[in-house]
């Protein structure tokens, strides 16, 4: 389309005018004008339009063959042999058609767009599913603002009745079916490498048959797209993967059968790869276009003119027009009718000028001081319908040489960006505000009627500037008239992309510097009339409209922007009424008065001699320029009076493109492609028509200033003459500073630019724009971008309003509002990720919305070749807005990234965006036990083992020791001590509900052992089905006794009976059950109605009730054989869901109370409290052995108890002075959601904690370390040590294994300098790769783990590698191998698979010590070696757990602790109440428990997806938001994840929001 001319600079396609358009006469060019509107509108279809066009067209087109009508006029078809020749200066003279074609521009990138969705098949996205409440409100919402039709109680009510009864949850458009929402999927989106290569191209799209998918088996689909998300290594190439075309590759996935479980997968790998995972820097693509051309040279505008008789200053020009023209009007002001409501005149403006001048400084005082002294800043806080009493305040400061700071009108304490605003003011010393008596009297007030202090404000006094207020000044004061100097004139506010706002300093001299410079450019003459529609407080508005027309006396029609709301012509007609010759509009005025046009006939535009387009460096706005040249050319606008032009608050004007009568260039025009400006090259686009951008000159330099290009990053080098950079001006009449802020200051307003051998091209400071663009041919100036709206997205630039054109251009716009588009990028995982929001309609219906949205990612992936991170709608009118209009980006992206946005729909894009992802990690082959062992090591490492002390050596006068069995042990004690109280329970009141001692449980086992005797045999199992208390432990007695083996089941609850229930079955008949053995209560409940409704009543065995035995002796007890006899059976159900029993031998039973006595040092004297559940595992240790083996007096408080009363175990311990007390992490959480509040309350009942010495959490995982913290800080005001808490450890093969009761040795001595020394942080990308890296506390990826306990005495602990089973060395994440006398004896289960897991139980090390029997926990953990000795001096060795291996997800290669996702998501939005995460086919899904509104649900999908990026490396797959309590916990306060996944999978979670991410 256009050669490089010799010398490398780039000639821009200058548009010729083709023959076909002179032709066309005025009414066709305005009804095409008018079709362009109505299609923008969206009142016409794109198929209607182009009918309609192409029939318009008809008469004037010479057929082309072959081509659509509809793109015949585009001449860019016919353009290229006219195309610049080297050095030719095109077409000169400005005819009335030169820019007769440009409307076409926005009409081309419609036209793109529609092409480029063409290639794409009308495919689906998955929809996500949605509650209807939730529907319901958005579209409630879509009409009012959020606060006011928030859902209401009844809603919510109705919608849980709603839930009851109707059958499927998902209430919405029936719930799409899971199989048909993969087949979809798998239809419509592909992360494949082989796709993405060819996306680059838009023509050479791979897009297979789609039919031959929907064929595909749902769960082969399911796993092929779960495959392509998880394990596909993005190729880093420059455009993003396609969202929609399938390639071959994939469909090869497709025919792969389900992925095998995540469990069973091998997992040897080579110790020495790299441990640390880091996100993929992309790699720059070697075929990106690179600049060519020379280096620019700084490019001269004109120099300033002399002019004689110019005023020495702005106050000295006010002084003469005051003194010699008073009755010449100066401002006209509008109501909202478009009334003139008051002029202005120059007289009335110097007199009232000089009276608030004169009041200011010498009427208000606080305590007998001045309140003000020259210099002092004042802020001006004027309506925007106020123009008159914003320029008398104005020029009243600068005649009493004070600086005015004008700023915006706050309307609420939280307006968007106001506290920023406060933030300047408090920065620049603000203590007086100026405002009108009006306004003052809207501001927000306090009690005691003065203004409120705004939210970051500084105090300010507020003074009313209307006429009463001020004074009239003696007749010998005047105001000092000086010539401008350097000192601060005003200060003019900006608000940077981050939303911090700066203040912008002018001084007088630079102030009448802009003034000269703008009239030498635009012609300005004394006494013209110009309206402006602009903000007269900043920027073009201020510099036209009140300094520049107070040079020249000319007369300002100030436009209102509540009267262009009401009537969008207004500011056409002000220019037919007071025949204006200039005006100076935005291209949003421009298109608003288009819609506006078609009933107005009687207008003339022919007395404008310049149309000054103040955002004409938008590059969008020359579709309104040519629209409304095109329509209005017929009302006599002349096509070269429109003058865009490029400004910025710090460099002020930068080019203006000058009147006609200037004699300069014509006005140019370039088509350049998109995928070079991405690079920052300048390249004509010639073969791709789809992802161009058509920009307008903005004229040429100002007047008296130097500009040149410069690299936007680093140094600021010189661009060639063929590269976009940044636009530097060094002029008389740039802003100075910015205030307060030296740092910044010296970046922006002092760059010396140099050239590429390091030489400055000048010895003069330049200013940087913000302004993004080239100098073209004819020294003319292009502007592509804003530094503002830039998003590097990897290592390519995007502008966010070319995007937001982009998604204009998608269908008529049905389903969005035009002007309410916001772009921003965020940065996930080391880049830039593009954000698009956008206010639906509120008629717009889900589907439309939904298609909508797919649309737009499309277009946007096709045109800019970039993927779309996040597409959020939210309802119409709740977006942040700018105080004049249009959104207020920086705080909508706040409140995107806080969570705050509440949108309607979201589809968030992460697999097909994010592609710097870190390299799935590769296993290595199998390798044999290679390491080399010496001695005591492995790998040059000391071997992880450790041992608690030897029991045997300890000699103590334990008399319990010369029994093999703890029931001789009762017996024993009943006859030695019988009144010697063991147990005492305590109900939710806080009193005792029973108590038994030695004798009493004895007698009661008794009983229960009659009542066995005769009906039962020798080794029968015996199922115990009852509550917390006496009764449970006397029956289990009264079994060994009988020489029956117990059970015991935790009892069904009442009102849940359909899920507790078939567990307690399950139960009896796995552990083989002869009888169940429960309370009266509980047996009317196993035979009841409703139970009959969950399980099979009829199936169970015989139920005795025990609750009125006769009292009876037994003849003899039972004497079992050998120790190694079954004592009793402990079930429990795992987190993975598994129902596991263990076997516990009688002596193995002996060992464990002797191990515990021995840790505890528990004696008869003793008392320890236990708020545990009595079923299972150490918690059954604890209620029914312990206290008979050791003799020490239990405190029992059901956990149960603490739901009706927080304070119950608490308060016991105080009570009765515990020094030793356990609890579960359930129960600690408990008390610390519950009590965090109450603590005063506690200590004014005498709740007093100093007496505990340890407090113990039992638990089988990963010792959770932010709960114990904040449970000891809370509670340390009750006097509780901090050093108290700590946690213990057991597991299925072993229920104790740690426990932290007596302190270390040194510990004494350490006081409490440092960190508890039990805590480690290790590196959690380290642990993925089964690695232990020790790094400092809050280093990045930190995570902390608690020691989980000292090991019990006789327990000997290994850390073996769970593939080759060979031992590691210390600090190596391993499996935990356990070895001690009291472990379990075996799984006992139903199917008698024992062969499966006989290895769990005894194991042997596949070298070094092969002789040891070993006992797998399927525990990951580490030994370490610490600085502390224990009691006989040996150094201390810790044990860390990290999780359980089961529980474990398989992702791109590595192992994830569930626990630390959920840790990360929890933290990432404060409604998470609660959160778990599990895989499904190889896609990860998240599933929140949202405690808030509904509405905030759609906010959490984009955070948790965030955070999940940045922390893990992971793309979370599908995002669930469902009601708190939706996700299964058991009684040790560990989540079911697995029945949770079950749940989903049946669609039983009756979730707010599911979205899909894609």
């Amino acid at each position: 389309m256009a050669e490089r001319t010799s010398t490398g600079l780039l000639t821009m396609m200058l548009e010729p005018t083709p023959a076909v358009a002179m032709t066309l006469p005025a009414e066709v060019r305005e009804k095409l004008a008018e079709l362009e509107l109505e299609l923008s509108e969206g009142d016409i279809t794109q198929k209607g339009y182009e009918k309609k066009r192409s029939k318009l067209l008809a008469p004037y087109i010479p057929q082309i063959q072959g081509v659509d009508p509809s793109l015949q006029i585009d001449n860019r078809i016919q353009a290229s042999p006219q195309a610049v020749l080297p050095g030719s200066k095109l077409n000169k003279s400005r005819a009335a058609n030169t820019r007769d074609e440009r409307f076409r521009s926005a009409d081309l990138h419609t036209e793109a767009v529609q092409a480029a969705l063409a290639k794409y098949k009308e495919r689906k996205m998955p929809m996500p599913s949605k509650r209807r409440s939730v529907l319901v409100q958005s579209s409630v919402e879509a009409c009012t603002p959020p606060d006011t039709s928030s859902a209401s109680e009844d809603e919510g009510s109705l919608r849980r009745q709603g839930r009851l009864t109707t059958s499927t949850p998902y209430q919405g458009h029936g719930h799409p079916a899971v199989e048909h929402w993969f087949n979809r999927v798998i239809q419509g989106s592909s992360t494949s490498s082989s796709a993405s290569s060819t996306s680059s191209h838009p023509g050479g799209r791979s897009i297979t048959n789609t039919t031959a998918h929907a064929a595909l088996n749902a769960n082969a689909a399911a796993t092929a797209l779960a495959d392509l998300m998880a394990h596909t290594q993005l190729d880093n190439h420059s455009a993003p993967p396609d969202v929609t075309g399938l390639s071959e590759r994939s469909s090869l996935h497709a025919e792969r059968s389900q992925v095998a479980s995540v469990r069973g997968v091998s997992r040897s790998y080579n110790h020495h790869t790299s441990v640390m995972e880091t996100a993929d820097v992309q790699q720059p693509d070697p075929n990106q276009p690179k600049p060519e051309g020379q280096q620019m040279s700084p490019l001269e505008g004109e120099p300033l003119g002399v002019v004689t008789n110019w005023p020495p200053s702005l106050p000295a020009a006010l002084q003469r027009w005051g003194t010699t023209h008073p009755k010449s009007p100066c401002l006209t002001a509008l109501d909202n009718a478009g009334k003139s409501v008051y002029t202005l005149t120059y007289g009335k403006l110097w007199t009232r000028s000089q009276k608030l001048a004169y009041t200011l400084l010498n009427k208000l005082s606080t305590r007998n001081e001045p309140l003000l002294v020259p210099g002092d800043r004042v802020a001006l806080v004027f309506p925007n319908n106020d123009p008159v009493m914003f320029m008398v305040a104005f020029y009243g400061c600068l005649l009493a040489e004070l600086v005015p700071v004008p700023i915006e009108v706050p309307l609420t304490r939280k307006d968007a960006g106001s506290q920023q605003i406060g933030f300047l003011l408090g920065s620049c010393g603000v203590t007086l505000a100026l405002t009108t008596d009006a306004c003052q009297k809207g501001l927000p007030k306090a009690q005691t009627g003065e203004v409120v202090t705004f939210k970051g404000w500084p105090r300010l006094l507020w003074f009313v500037t209307d006429g009463k207020h001020v004074v009239k000044p003696p007749k010998d004061w005047h105001p000092p008239i000086r010539e401008a100097s350097n000192e601060i004139a005003y200060i003019e506010y900006k608000t940077s992309k981050e939303g911090s706002t700066m203040g912008i300093t002018v001084s007088h001299s630079v102030m009448l510097a802009h003034c000269h410079a703008l009239t030498q450019a635009c012609c300005y003459t004394e006494a013209e009339t110009i309206t402006n529609v602009l903000d007269f407080k900043r920027e073009a508005g201020l510099w036209h409209g009140v300094l520049t027309s107070v040079m020249n006396r000319m007369h300002v029609i100030s436009i209102p922007y509540s009267l262009m709301k009401v009537n969008p012509l207004s500011w056409i007609q002000k220019v037919h009424t007071y025949k204006a010759r200039v005006a100076v509009v935005k291209s949003r005025d421009m298109h608003w008065s288009l819609l506006a046009q078609r009933d107005q006939r009687d207008i003339s535009l022919s007395s404008l001699r310049m149309l000054i387009v103040a955002d004409g460096a938008n590059p969008w706005s020359i579709s309104s320029c040519d629209a409304f040249l095109n329509v209005f050319q017929a009302r006599g606008l002349r096509p070269e009076v429109i003058c865009p032009c490029a400004s910025s608050s710090e460099a002020m004007t930068v080019a203006i493109r000058r009147p006609p009568e200037m004699g300069v260039p014509p006005p140019g025009k370039a088509v350049l492609s998109m995928g070079g400006l991405s690079h920052s090259v300048i390249r004509v686009d010639t073969e791709e028509k789809l992802s161009v951008l058509t920009v307008q000159d903005v004229g040429q330099v100002m007047p008296g200033a130097l500009i040149c290009v410069v690299r936007v990053e680093g140094t600021p080098y010189l661009c060639q003459t063929d590269e976009v950079g940044e636009i530097c001006v060094s002029s008389g009449s740039t802003g100075l500073a910015y205030y307060g802020l030296p740092g910044m200051t010296k970046n922006i307003f002092e760059t010396i630019p140099i050239t590429l051998s390091g030489v400055p091209i000048s010895d003069r400071p330049f200013t940087r724009t913000s302004l993004l663009g080239f100098v073209g041919p004819d020294s003319l100036v292009f502007v592509v971008g804003k530094m503002d709206g830039l998003m590097v997205v990897s290592g390519r630039r995007h502008n966010a309003d070319d995007v937001v054109a982009t998604a204009l251009a998608v269908e008529p716009m049905k389903f969005v509002y035009r002007g309410r588009i916001a772009v921003f990028s965020v940065s996930v995982l080391h880049d830039e990720r593009i954000v698009v929001v956008a206010e639906q309609r509120p008629d717009a219906s889900e589907e439309d919305s939904f298609q909508w949205m797919s649309r737009v990612l499309q277009a946007i992936d096709s045109i800019h070749q970039v993927g779309v991170y996040c597409l959020a709608l939210v309802p119409a009118n709740t977006l942040p807005k700018a105080p004049l209009g249009g959104i207020h980006i920086s705080e909508t992206k706040q409140r995107f990234l806080e969570g705050a946005l509440h949108p309607c729909n979201v589809l968030m894009c992460p697999h097909t965006c994010v592609t710097n992802l870190p390299k799935p990690r590769q296993k290595q082959p199998e390798v044999g036990p290679a390491s080399m062992i010496v001695g005591n090591l492995v790998a040059g490492k000391r071997i992880a083992q450790a041992c608690g002390r030897d029991v045997g050596q300890l000699e103590d006068n334990d008399q319990a020791r010369k029994f093999l069995y703890i029931q001789d042990v009762l017996q024993w004690r009943a006859q030695a001590t019988p009144d010697h109280p063991l147990f005492l329970v305590l109900n939710a009141k806080g009193t005792v509900a029973s108590t038994a001692s030695c004798l009493q449980l004895h007698k009661k086992a008794e009983r229960v052992a009659a009542a066995l005797m005769g009906r039962l045999n020798t080794g029968d199992h015996v199922a115990l089905v009852y509550p917390p208390g006496v009764d449970l432990i006397a029956t289990f007695y009264g079994c060994l006794y009988a020489g029956c083996v117990p059970v015991t089941v935790r009892p069904p609850h009442p009102q849940n009976l359909a899920t507790t229930l078939p567990t307690v079955k399950m139960i009896v008949e796995v552990s083989k059950s002869v009888c169940i053995l429960t309370t009266q209560a509980i047996m009317k409940l196993l035979k009841s109605k409703e139970a009959a409704a969950a399980v099979d009543i009829k199936s169970w065995p015989t139920v005795m009730d025990t609750d009125d035995l006769p009292r009876k002796k037994i003849s003899q007890m039972y004497k079992p054989p050998t120790p190694e006899m079954l004592a009793y059976l402990d079930f429990s159900v795992s987190t993975t869901g598994i129902l596991a029993g263990v076997k516990m031998s009688h002596a193995a039973t002996s060992a464990l109370c002797r191990s515990i006595k021995l840790q505890c040092e528990l004696y008869p004297s003793r008392q320890i409290a236990i708020c545990l559940d009595p079923y299972c595992g150490l918690g059954f240790a604890l209620w029914c052995l312990c206290s008979v083996y050791s003799g020490h007096q239990s405190i029992l408080v059901p956990p149960l108890e603490l739901e009706s009363n927080a304070s119950l175990w608490l308060a016991a311990v105080s009570q009765y002075k515990v020094r030793v007390t356990f609890c579960s992490y359930s129960v600690m959480e408990m008390c610390t959601k519950g009590l965090g509040s109450q603590t005063e309350a506690l200590r004014l009942r005498n709740v007093n904690l100093s007496c505990v010495r340890t407090c113990m959490v039992v638990a089988e995982e990963r010792p959770r370390i932010t709960l114990t913290q904040s449970f000891s800080k809370i509670f340390k005001d009750l006097g509780l040590s901090p050093r108290a808490v700590s946690t213990t450890f057991g597991c299925r093969v072993n229920v104790a294994i740690c426990l932290q009761p007596n302190r270390l040795g040194k510990l004494a001595e350490q006081g409490t300098a440092g960190p508890d020394p039990t805590t480690v942080y290790v590196d959690m990308r380290a642990l993925r790769h089964d690695r232990v890296r020790l790094v400092e506390r809050g280093s990045p990826h930190s995570l902390p783990l608690m020691e989980s306990g000292k090991i019990l005495p006789g327990v000997k602990v290994i850390i073996a590698n769970t593939e080759t089973k060979g031992p590691l060395g210390d600090s190596h994440l391993g499996e935990i191998w356990v070895s001690s006398p009291h472990n379990a004896t075996g799984y006992y289960t139903v199917y008698g698979e024992e062969g499966l897991h006989a290895d769990h139980f005894n194991t042997k090390l596949s070298f070094g010590d092969t002789q040891t029997v070993w006992a797998r926990t399927g525990y990951l953990g580490f030994l370490r070696r610490t600085e502390l000795t224990d009691a006989s001096g040996e150094r201390h060795d810790a044990l860390y757990v990290v999780g359980s291996l089961d529980e474990t997800l398989e992702l791109r290669g590595m192992r994830y602790h569930p626990i630390d996702i959920e840790t990360s998501v929890i933290r990432s939005h404060k409604s998470i109440a609660e959160c778990a995460v599990f895989t499904w086919t190889n896609l990860l899904v998240v599933v929140v428990e949202l405690e808030g509104s509904e509405q905030e649900a759609l906010d959490l999908v984009a955070l948790v997806t965030n955070v999940v990026l940045e922390e893990h490396y992971l793309i979370v797959g599908v995002v669930v938001v469902v009601d708190p309590g939706v996700i299964p916990i058991n009684s040790r306060g560990e989540k079911q994840r697995m029945h949770l996944r079950d749940g989903f999978l049946a669609d039983q979670l009756d979730p707010i929001y599911v979205a899909y991410n894609m």
